[in-house]
This record gives C-alpha cells, sequence and structure tokens, in this order.
C-alpha cells in the first residue's frame, strides 16, 4: 500500500486539515492517508496544547466516516523528541511492505534542509507538497530567502491541493474570547471540544 503520512499537533483538527488530508487520498496516487498525532514535548509544554490522547481522539471523531483517512499514535510510544527519519524507519519496519510519504506545505520544504537526516527521507520517500498562503511577515521572509533547490528535486511532488487560510491557533483563541467556530471544525470535533470546554 502507499501511505501519505500527514503530521500535526492538531490542536484542534479543523476542515483545513481534512480537506488537504482527503484531496491527498484522493487525488496523489495514495491508498491512505495517516494524520500522525505529534505527541506532547514536555520540555515545551503549552497550556493550549491538550493531552496526547484528547488530540488523537479529535482526530478520530473527525475522520470516522472516511476509510482513506486513518489515525496515528505510533510517535507516542517512539523516543523523543520525535525526529521524522526515525518514525520513518520505524514504520519501514514494522510495514515493509507499504510505501510512505510526506505530506507537507511549502513552508516545511523550504526549511526540509535543516531537517535531520533529510538526504535519506528524500531519496527514499516521495514529499507531498501542498500551497500554503502566507502572512505578510511570511511573505516577506520567503522574498529575502533563496528559492528552494528541493521543489526541482525528483522526489518532490507539488500538489494543486485546495487551501483555506485557518489556523489552530486562531481556532483556539476564538473559543477564548467566546467566538462561535463550529464552521471550521467537523461537527463531531466541534461537539467534543464544546462539550469538554476545551481552550475556554
Amino acid at each position: 500500500m502507499k501511505i501519505g503520512l500527514y503530521f500535526g499537533t492538531f490542536n484542534p483538527i479543523h476542515v483545513g486539515h481534512l480537506v488537504i488530508a482527503n484531496h491527498m487520498a484522493q487525488y496523489a496516487e495514495l491508498d491512505e492517508v495517516w494524520l500522525v498525532v505529534t505527541p506532547r514535548n514536555p520540555m515545551k509544554e503549552k497550556d493550549s496544547l491538550l493531552a496526547d490522547y484528547h488530540r488523537l481522539a479529535l482526530v478520530n471523531r473527525a475522520i470516522e466516516d472516511n476509510n482513506k483517512l486513518k489515525s496515528s499514535d505510533i510517535e507516542f510510544k517512539l523516543e523523543r523528541p520525535s525526529y521524522t527519519s526515525y518514525t520513518l524507519a520505524y514504520l519501514k519496519d514494522k510495514y515493509p511492505k507499504h510505501e510512505f510519504d510526506l505530506i507537507m506545505g511549502e513552508d516545511n520544504l523550504r526549511t526540509f534542509h535543516k531537517w535531520k537526516n533529510h538526504e535519506a527521507i528524500i531519496e527514499n520517500h516521495r514529499l507531498l507538497v501542498y500551497p500554503r498562503l502566507l502572512t505578510l511577515q511570511e511573505e516577506a521572509r520567503v522574498i529575502k530567502s533563496k528559492d528552494n533547490l528541493l521543489a526541482d528535486h525528483k522526489n518532490v511532488k507539488m500538489i494543486d491541493a485546495p487551501v483555506m487560510k485557518i489556523s489552530a491557533s486562531f481556532i483556539r483563541n476564538a473559543i477564548k474570547d467566546g467566538k462561535d467556530v463550529r464552521y471550521l471544525l467537523s461537527e463531531p470535533v466541534w461537539n467534543y471540544v464544546d462539550e469538554m470546554h476545551f481552550y475556554r
């Protein structure tokens, strides 16, 4: 099977995440997309970051009716920090018949050369890259930076996925301010967040 790995804290998972994951499952020659929930870093804990099991529960609720999307808590079981190269090695050992691709935004591709063991990753795995809507500050940084040479690598595939300018931090802040964000989350996710009084 060809598996796309979509890493994130998913704090919370929102419709923007789901649009990307489903688009990749439908259009990027993948059998499944696994949403890999990044574990809480004990050295960088934030009050707004939900416990691992809550964020995993939110992902499960968000994708429960889509058989091409799966949740993964694989990094919960690995040593910290969870480097992507280590996770890929573990998955390849555990699922030798699967092929694993990485799903990432353009912003991550621009800094990919800083990732641990990035040369081995890009030689052995496809990078499925979707566009990102940038803030004015981010655009300024991109203009000042050099062109990303990795964009032309044989294992980098640009996917023209629909992108919405939604961030989990915006949702968390909006909830804290008493705003109604139900349409930025799938109904099962919104119900869970509301019932548990998260981010208030």
